[in-house]
């Protein structure tokens, strides 16, 4: 082949380039853009009332902040969905930024559930009790609170002062007695006839006021009731109900922690300093506090408080419904298109304000202190971890500080369930989501920790990687629990990976395993211990320790999981139906094994197909000899 015949090598489009050829084809309607990379991983998602008018801007690059700069060059290719509204355009992105994580948006670190209350209604004695997750039907639901201690001291309010019952259904038919919460007056005991149906309605009545906010006129319902018991000289009863009296009112004593004048609402405070960013949320249901939590968004140091707060917003109820007021301490970007957006996911007005006197300025100035003490303790805390990191830097001589320190570790018993895991530290300390756990598929002797070790490495080492090119989530440190045979072999493994440049450290107990005189081996420095009291050991050891543990319960979890596994789970055409039939009819998985095949067919819900076949499973030698 000549070269006039030689094939023209295609040149993928990058950055300006790629955006103009994406221009093309993108049109003038509102919807949200994601921009790409040349892995295809989503760099950025934004929203646009005009596509077409927000993306051209992009071409301009001069015009562009440096961050923005960056991720232009970096895009390879866009992609469009268009929306009916801005507002509808704003939560799908708000949607796509939780679920996608593009490293130039800001991002709402929030991947927890929040409790809520719940009041179960299709019963004649209704349930009160805490729940999490996807809503039941035919509930009623108070909340959300900002953790499980806030709901429990509202669960342990209502059940002291109104005596609902917290036990399940199947637990309130089977009782024949009344349990401790009724001796210790903290339920009525409908379980075994103690209250009427009629009374207990009443309370579940007073319960759900009393939830709802309407203190105020309770209170007055109930000391009118008090009175009518005394004069009728039911003094039990008028007892009863002065207690239910002092038990909720005791919450309405300050003004900032349980405002008045404000119903429904969450107070959003952000503080920022050092380039970081605290955003404190306390949730206000009836008037009650139900807790607060503080959130520490990832964005760029450029972006404003105004930005962070009006992305942090849009994102925080992307999964719960927003309450009809949210009070700020400052005002936010798109204030009206917020609003509009969230209205939208209530399906009634949501209102975004800047107090600025009253209680409700008192209660936000509440929370931007509660913001700002958290960030400076969580700067205070960073500062001492990043002292930390610059010790392990110099202890070990490496070129720069590290900012991911992975640490290895193996599990098992006599070779069962073997599990090799990876945690990791960094500047804010354990991060949890970064951790992995490998179950050990082998073929690996039993108890060859080098074995189970050189097989974590190839998993963790041996994808994701193109033309040598370092992934981003590669460490900076690879710490290894054990001694100079650990060290050897994780070495070796990284060599035939073709991995290098990252510092291999194996820490080793040191005599009689005593925790102070460890050894650690290295690829520059002959064996060496630290000082017993130096905090880079203290440190180092906490890495270890968290990664032993980790794999410790890695292991038990898996060994549990297989010691639940039957036999019958292994025989082909056995589904979670047939095994239960099997299980029910024969008692154990032991005496299915050993059963006759006219045994077996004699079964409830077993064929005679489905009878040979799990006779076969058992008896190899007579399936042998049906074939």
């Amino acid at each position: 082949m000549t070269p006039e015949e030689a094939p023209v090598p295609v040149v993928k489009k990058q950055g300006v380039e790629a955006i103009r050829d994406a221009l093309k084809t993108i049109p003038y309607s509102p919807g949200v853009y994601r921009m790409l990379g040349e892995k295809g991983e989503v760099l950025y998602v934004g929203k646009a009332l005009s596509l077409k008018k927000r993306v051209s801007s992009y071409t301009r690059t001069t015009q562009l902040p440096e961050r923005l700069r960056r991720m232009v060059s970096l895009t390879v290719s866009m992609e469009i969905v268009i929306t009916r509204t801005e507002a509808d355009a704003l939560l799908l992105e708000a949607n796509y930024i939780k679920r996608m994580k593009p490293r130039f948006n800001i991002l709402l670190r929030d991947d927890k559930s929040y409790p809520w209350l719940m009041l179960t209604e299709n019963h004649e004695f209704p349930q009160i009790t805490k729940q999490r997750g996807k809503p039941v039907k035919g509930a009623t639901y108070w909340g959300p609170f900002a953790s499980a201690w806030a709901v429990n001291q509202t669960l342990n309010l209502v059940q002291r002062t109104f005596l609902l019952r917290s036990c399940s259904d199947a637990v309130l038919k089977s009782r024949t007695r009344p349990c401790l919460l009724f001796q210790i007056k903290r339920c009525a005991a409908p379980c075994v006839d103690r209250i009427s149906k009629e009374n207990y309605s009443e309370l579940v009545v007073q319960a759900r006021q009393f939830l709802s906010g309407k203190n105020t006129e309770l209170q007055q319902e109930l000391a009118i009731e008090m009175e009518r018991a005394s004069e009728a000289m039911e003094y039990e009863r008028a007892a009863a109900i002065r207690d239910r009296i002092r038990g909720f009112s005791s919450i309405q004593n300050s003004g900032i922690i349980n405002p008045a004048s404000i119903h429904d609402a969450d107070i959003v405070a952000i503080w920022q300093a050092a380039g970081q960013t605290c955003i404190q949320v306390f949730f206000i249901r009836g008037s009650r506090n139900n807790g607060n939590r503080a959130f520490y968004p990832v964005h760029a140091e450029e972006e404003t408080p105004a930005d962070v707060l009006s992305a942090f917003i849009i994102q925080f109820y992307d999964n719960k419904p927003p309450p009809p007021v949210i009070l700020v301490n400052q005002e936010i970007s798109e204030q009206k298109l917020v609003e509009e957006a969230l209205s939208i996911k209530r399906e009634q007005k949501v209102e975004v304000v800047c107090p600025q006197r009253g209680e409700k300025k008192s209660v936000v100035d509440h929370a931007t202190l509660n913001a700002r003490e958290a960030l400076e303790r969580k700067l205070a805390e960073n500062t001492g971890q990043r002292k930390l990191l610059e010790g392990v830097a110099k202890v070990f001589s490496l070129a720069e500080t590290p900012q991911r320190i992975e640490t290895y570790d193996n599990s098992h018993i006599m070779g069962q369930a073997p599990y090799g895991v990876m945690v990791v530290g960094g500047p804010e300390g354990f991060e949890k989501r970064s951790y992995r756990k490998y179950a050990i598929k082998g073929p690996v002797t039993p108890g060859d920790d080098f074995g189970m070790m050189r097989e974590v490495m190839e998993r963790r080492f041996g994808k994701n990687r193109e033309d040598g090119e370092r992934p981003e989530d590669w460490p900076d440190l690879l710490l290894i629990d054990g001694g100079l045979g650990q060290f050897n072999a994780v070495r070796n493994v990284l060599a035939d990976l073709g991995v290098t440049g990252i510092p291999i450290v194996a820490i080793a107990k040191g005599p009689d395993r005593d925790a102070g005189r460890e050894w650690f081996f290295t690829e520059t420095q002959p064996p060496f211990q630290l000082p017993p009291r130096d905090p880079v050991l203290y440190y180092l050891q906490r890495l270890r320790d968290e990664a032993h543990r980790f794999a410790i319960t890695t292991h038990r979890a898996g060994r549990s999981k297989g010691l639940r596994k039957s036999e019958l789970d292994d025989v082909p055409g056995i589904g979670g139906a047939r095994k239960k039939a099997l299980l029910n009819h024969f008692g154990s998985a032991k005496t299915v094994r050993q059963a006759s095949l006219e045994e077996l067919e004699t079964a409830p819900g077993i064929s005679s197909g489905t009878a040979r076949a799990i006779y076969g499973h058992f008896h190899p030698e007579w399936l042998r000899t049906q074939s």
